[in-house]
Parts: structure tokens; sequence; C-alpha cells
């Protein structure tokens, strides 16, 4: 018999919904209890134990006590742009990974809604993180120089959420962060039907989750989370292209993954989001413009070019002329009549834009100085 004696297991968050909802059932306890106890927490996101939850029973306390704690990750570090739109939150795991999310500021009153100005003002959109790092190696993203290293779990994604509510009222929320949302699809759901259930009932039309295609799970994606937006990270017309930019397209042939998302639609009348990064000479010439033109002539669908963000000396890369930018969606828009925005780009001088997303204490590299902008959300028709 060894001498040593194993550790206890980590208590887990409470915001891990399948889990407390199984030790709650496992002691007889009624789950009815538990968007209270997240409230509370939402409420007091610095508590450090559950006791506080008003209303339990004694056997609830103290499975609260000895298997949960209120969030399992921590805020280490929040750096905020000098324009002030954007923050970005490093936070770190119970594992000792950290990952990163960030707060973009908008102004709704900068969109248009048939023809006319948005009422409203400024709310805040947050990118959260699905795992640390990412198995899909794109070649212009700073997440996929880390490779893949661990899945978040349902609660670790909802707790960017807590963390965040301490800086700004969060109206939206994009899986745009760290990481493939569908490679750690159960997680996913789990969370976002956290998110859009009470205490947090965020709206389903106003969560968005973006991904590089990961077919069996797009197959999936309208019957376990409905009227939830889609984006996808396109980045090519063409097989060819894709792959040369994002080696994990091999798995997922354009071709399957049109008619992927031509069922999507056809069964959710959803408004599909496609994500474009726009790089100089691979992908931005305006015969690309005709070919995802062609692509997308058949699908309701806004496409978002992104100017790319150089991520280090280390990119071969290097970012697309707004001339070429320009005819692009001029291409796009007028020949082929699909709604065409270009993403201005927030929080560059901190690391927390598109790409750029890579575990690291910001340095000081640009003076920012952009000014609230419109948001993806707002482009809903």
């Amino acid at each position: 018999m060894s001498s040593s004696s194993s550790s206890p297991p980590a208590r887990r968050s409470v915001f891990d919904a399948a889990y407390i909802r199984a030790e709650f059932d496992a002691a007889g306890i009624s789950p009815t209890f538990i968007p209270t106890i997240w409230k509370y927490v939402l409420q007091n996101p610095r508590c450090s134990d559950l006791d506080g939850v008003p209303s339990l029973s004694a056997a609830a306390y103290a499975l609260l006590r000895n298997k949960f704690r209120p969030t399992t990750s921590t805020l280490t570090a929040a750096a905020e742009s000098k324009d002030r739109t954007t923050t970005k939150l490093l936070i770190r795991l119970q594992n000792e990974e950290s990952v990163e999310a960030v707060i973009m500021r908008y102004d709704s009153r900068l969109g248009k809604y048939d023809g006319k100005t948005r009422p409203g003002g400024v709310r805040s959109t947050l990118c959260v993180s699905s795992q640390v790092g990412c198995k899909m190696g794109c070649r212009f993203c700073a997440t996929g120089t880390m490779g893949f290293k661990s899945n978040l779990s349902s609660g670790e994604i909802v707790e960017q959420l807590v963390h965040a509510t301490r800086y700004s009222q969060i109206r939206n929320i994009v899986f745009m962060g760290m990481g493939e949302p569908l490679n750690n699809y159960t997680a996913l759901v789990e969370a976002i039907q956290v998110l859009t259930g009470f205490p947090f009932q965020i709206s389903p039309k106003r969560v968005t989750v973006s991904t590089v295609g990961i077919i069996h799970s797009i197959n999936k994606f309208n019957n376990d989370l409905p009227n939830i937006n889609l984006a996808v990270s396109l980045h090519a017309p063409d097989q060819d292209i894709r792959c040369h930019i994002m080696p994990a397209a091999r798995a997922f042939p354009l071709a399957k993954l049109m008619n992927a998302l031509q069922s999507y639609q056809n069964a959710s009348k959803q408004t599909i989001f496609i994500e474009y990064i726009m790089l100089d000479g691979v992908n931005d010439q305006e015969e690309h413009a005709h070919k995802l033109g062609k692509l997308l002539e058949n699908f309701k669908a806004v496409v978002n070019l992104i100017p790319f963000n150089p991520i280090g000396s280390a990119s071969t890369f290097k970012t697309s002329s707004d001339q070429s930018i320009k005819k692009f969606q001029k291409v796009l828009r007028g020949i082929y009549s699909i709604r065409t925005t270009v993403r201005q780009e927030m929080g560059q001088d901190i690391a927390g834009a598109c790409g750029q997303l890579v575990v690291s204490l910001p340095d000081e590299r640009s003076a920012g100085g952009a000014t609230l902008l419109s948001d993806i959300e707002d482009l809903r028709i």
C-alpha cells in the first residue's frame, strides 16, 4: 500500500451545467435552484465561496462546498486599447493554461437598418475562446502558431462572460476567439444553452459561432442550436487556395462544405456570415471575387472582408491594398448582389484584433485611434 495519498479531485465550475445538474440529481436536490446560483455568481463575480447564495438546503450548500467553485478561472490581466473601444482579458484556467477574451464596444447608431440610422447607443460584444490554441493551423492566424493544447469546459466558456461583465454590459457574443468552436462541440452547445437562458439571457440572435467548416458538426448545428448565427471562415473561393492558407481544409472539401451549408440554410432559413481574409496577391484579385460570387449565388449570405493583421515577422502574407479590397467588394455587391462589408479592425494595439489572439501580454505596437464602429450583428437583414 502506497504511503502517498492522492489529492482530491479538482472542484468544478458551477457553470458546468451538465455536471452540476447530474450532481444535484444524484443528491436528490431540485435542479431548479441552479440558475439562482448562477445569478449569485454573476452579481458577485469576485466571491470566493457559495455560502451567500440565498434559500438553498443544507445538503445543497454541502454539495457546493465539496464539489464546486464559483469560478474555476481567474482574470489575470486586462489591457485596454488607447481608443478605449477594446479590452483584452487574459484568463488563467484551472489547468494553468490561459486563454484570451476580447470586449469590443460599438455604437449601434453607426449601423443602418432599412436605409435608416439605427436607434440605441454604445453596447458591447464579447469575443470568446473555445479552446487553448487550435488544431486548424491556419497560416494567417496567431492562435494557429500555438498548436492545440486543450478544450475548454462549458463552464470555462461561460466564465469568460462572468469576467467580462466586470467591465461592460455584454449584448452580443461571438465565438471568434482562440480555437475552433465546432471541434469542442458538446461544451459549445452546453455553454450557449446556459448563456441564452436565465440569468444571462443573451438573445440567440445575438450569438454567432465561427467555424472553418467542420462538416459533421454543421450538419447538427441547426438542430442543437436553433436561431444561433453561423459564420464560416471561408477565406478562399476554391479548394486549392483554401488548402494553401488553411491546411485543415484538406479534410473538408469545398464542394462538400457548400452542400452542408446549403442544407443548413434550407432547414434554418438563417443568413450565413462568410468571413474572408484579404491576403495580397493570394485571394484578393477580381477573379477571386467572381469565383466567390458564383460560389455564393444560391445563398442568403453576408460577406465580411477582413484586412489581414500582420502577426509578426514569421508571417509571409501581406495585407491587401485598400484599392484591392474596394474592387473586391464592388464585384460582390454590384455583379452578384451579395451584401459585403469590410471589417474595421479594433484592438490592434493590444493584439486583440482578428487573428492576433495568442497568449501573451500586450506590447505597445501602434497608436490605435479607431472610432466607435458598427458591429457584425447589426448587419442582420
